[in-house]
């Protein structure tokens, strides 16, 4: 930190005002401590900074003509604005009087401005957003004056480059954190993921890209957030915007992002089948300012999810196998047939619309504590961007808390008990009986029919080839089928909705003075060295005695243990009031060959205070970052004509790998996925695999690779082409 020149001029009569000249936002380096050095609009040129709320920022502020900020001379104010007419009342402005004050104020709901340094004619400082800030591009001014000087004589610098404040997960007091930080690799920052889709007998994993970090993203981001209506610190509260983003994903009500059909008449549109991510789709919507055409579930589901986690919302595309659509809130699925035992083509006791049961249905899960409800049912909630049915009179769907639905607790909201139907509806056949009370008698009822299995990606696990990456979560939407645990749930779900009361026969229903903490890991590429250590703080007025040990393992994506890569252990004393730390380096020549699929790597640490018998214990794990397959393609490239596609991968390791096999897939320009052997790679070396082939149809299009391997697993690629028709 500089020194601050903090006395008075004995000249102050003849000074003027401080004049900004520039504003340094350290743009790539505040973006590695706020987890957004990925954002493509931090890498360009002129950068855009991307950071998250509640968390500090560095800023320098240089001045003209050499002048050095006084802090008994100067007034300096920062003021951030968020949209066209910015309110304090409203928390879309804050004002900070700069001062040399040195800490915070504490008030994590206001905007907070600290200094860190002065060299010359430069100001550093820490700013601080508030942990409620409304998400989204806010501008800076910086107002300066003599604090002698008369109202009027402000000098405003208005910043040129917008900056973006995101949800923050990292941070406890926001609303999105997630406590087990390594799942947010996954849920925030992953960018390809797959989206189950086909009936329950052959569904696959479809390869889908996110693509949060594009540079387009987040300016589509911004316009459907303004066109979600919401203001204030409405647009910092994740209940209401993934909401409004259930609303704005469809364009049924409004200037949605995608018109959905089903009819298989896509002339006019892409096929939704064509689409192998979000990108493309959000670069149409922000250009032209009109809907997409065209989508279904599993689309409205990947561009919710590049919404989200674009914004820093943790978020998870769901697939329900055999999912139900109740039209008349029964929890039931109702199939009616006349006294000759033919099906009715319509439902005689519901005119507004008929039940309905799809092969599959896809939906979000968004992470969010639910201070509007409840104790325990913050964690996973539903949002379902699909326009089936009406909430509150738009087409929207959610927030509704997983738990509840599990539970079966439908007066929460929002539309637990829709989402409670989609998943554990009851199938009921009813028939023609003139001596039932309104004409139909229950003939049948399936219990075990709906919501046959529900899917999710794994966390950091990737198959290409297969659905060794598929996690089933269905217990987590539901008690085992037919269990009492699942009909208590139902049945009290029955009992909050009054239609299903006339269907169902409802029955009667420590702390301590030494404390230790596991230290983050940076991101490491395969091949290079790292450290972890277990900081170690005594707060006692007493030496402590500490016996710890950290270590090293490879893990499978299961958890299961495979190699012990490197232990560090010892007994050492804390004198009082201080810290020590126990530190593990593994260069990669320790790890590199004992590493197991998917590459994770497991710390293990655990510590005894010997005087007390205090004793922590504590883990975390990471996945080595490995090389991309290099895609070479032309970006743009004619119709019907035939064009070189190319895949790179360079082998990382020392040892050569065997059984290797290139993957690739792009619906829309290649027909169906394609998996090609390929011979060994020495090590070290480069390698080339290469295709001539046709484009099948027009428009944007993304092609994902994948390279496996025995010796190497989960490497994948993508690229972006333009198929110009004529």
């Amino acid at each position: 930190m500089y020194g601050l020149n903090l006395g008075r001029s004995s000249n102050e009569g003849n000074m003027t005002a401080l004049t900004v000249d520039t504003v340094h936002t350290y743009t790539l380096d505040n973006a590695k401590i706020h987890h957004t050095d990925r954002y493509e609009l931090v890498h360009n040129d002129p950068s855009t900074p991307i950071l998250r709320r509640g968390q500090p920022f560095f800023m320098a502020v240089r001045f003209k003509d050499g002048r050095v900020y006084r802090d008994f001379t100067d007034d300096i104010k920062f003021v951030f604005n968020y949209g066209i007419k910015p309110d304090p009342l409203q928390g879309t402005k804050g004002v900070v009087s700069l001062s040399k004050r040195e800490i915070y104020t504490g008030d994590k709901t206001r905007w907070d401005v600290i200094v860190k340094g002065s060299d010359g004619d430069t100001l550093t400082v820490e700013v601080k957003s508030p942990v409620n800030a409304p998400v989204g591009a806010w501008n800076l001014e910086i107002l300066t004056s003599l604090q002698s000087s008369q109202p009027g004589d402000t000098i405003t610098y208005k910043h040129p480059e917008t900056i973006f404040i995101l949800f923050n997960p990292w941070l406890q007091s926001d609303t999105v954190y997630m406590a087990e930080e390594n799942l947010l690799d996954e849920y925030v920052l992953n960018d390809v993921g797959k989206i189950w889709v086909g009936p329950m007998a052959n569904t696959r994993g479809r390869e889908w890209v996110f693509g949060q970090f594009d540079a387009l993203v987040l300016p589509a981001a911004m316009l459907v957030l303004e066109r979600t209506g919401l203001s204030g610190l409405a647009l910092g509260d994740p209940i209401k915007v993934t909401r409004a983003f259930s609303k704005l994903v469809n364009c049924n009500d409004d200037q949605g992002v995608l018109l959905g059909r089903w009819d298989g008449e896509y002339d006019d549109g892409t096929s939704p089948s064509a689409w192998t991510g979000s990108v493309p789709i959000l670069e149409e919507y922000l250009n032209t300012k009109l809907e997409v055409k065209y989508g279904q579930c599993w689309v409205f589901a990947g561009v919710l999810t590049t919404l989200c986690r674009a914004l820093g919302i943790p978020s998870r595309v769901v697939s329900n196998l055999v999912s139900a659509h109740d039209a008349n809130d029964s929890l039931t699925v109702d199939r009616y047939y006349s006294p000759d035992n033919e099906e009715i083509p319509y439902d005689p006791r519901n005119p507004e619309g008929e039940d309905s049961i799809w092969n599959y249905h896809v939906w979000n899960d968004v992470w969010m504590a639910r201070p509007d409800l409840p104790s325990g049912y913050g964690g996973w909630q539903a949002v379902d961007a699909t326009p089936q049915e009406t909430s509150d009179g738009y087409y929207q769907c959610g927030p509704a808390s997983v738990e509840a639905v599990k539970k079966g607790v439908v007066g929460l909201k929002y539309d637990v008990g829709f989402m409670v139907s989609s998943v554990n509806a009851d199938l009921v056949r009813w028939k023609e009986d003139p001596n039932a009370l309104d004409g139909y008698s229950k003939i049948d009822c399936n219990r075990y029919h709906i919501g046959r299995m529900i899917l999710t990606k794994h966390p950091f696990v990737f198959d290409p080839n297969g659905d060794t990456d598929k996690e089933n979560i269905t217990t987590i939407y539901k008690p085992s089928e037919g269990s009492k645990d699942e009909r208590a749930a139902f049945y009290l779900a029955a009992q909050g909705t009054h239609r299903a009361k006339r269907f169902l026969d409802v029955p009667d229903a420590a702390s301590s003075p030494v404390s230790f903490e596991l230290q983050e890991l940076d991101r490491i590429n395969i091949g290079e060295n790292f450290s972890v250590s277990i900081n170690i703080k005594n707060d006692s007025e007493e030496v402590r005695t500490i016996q710890a040990s950290l270590s090293a393992s490879s893990v499978y994506y299961n958890g299961v243990k495979a190699h012990l890569i490197k232990k560090a252990s010892g007994v050492f004393k804390v004198q009082p009031k201080s810290s020590e730390f126990l530190k593990l380096t593994v260069k990669a020549d320790e790890y590199l060959e004992k590493l197991v699929e998917y590459c994770i790597i497991k710390f293990y640490t655990i510590a005894t205070v010997m005087e007390t018998r205090q004793t922590w214990a504590g883990e975390d794990d990471f996945q080595v970052i490995k090389p991309t397959v290099q895609i070479l393609v032309e970006r743009e490239l004619p119709l019907g004509l035939s064009a070189r596609l190319a895949f790179q991968i360079k082998n990382p390791l020392k040892k050569k790998l065997t059984k290797c096999k290139f993957s690739y897939e792009a619906p829309g320009l290649i027909k169906k996925a394609h998996n090609v052997p390929y011979r060994d790679i020495g090590p070290e070396a480069e390698a080339t695999w290469e295709i001539m082939f046709t484009p099948m149809f027009a428009g944007p299009h993304k092609l994902v690779a994948t390279f496996d391997s025995k010796e190497l697993t989960d490497i994948t690629g993508s690229v972006s082409v333009e198929v110009v028709d004529g």
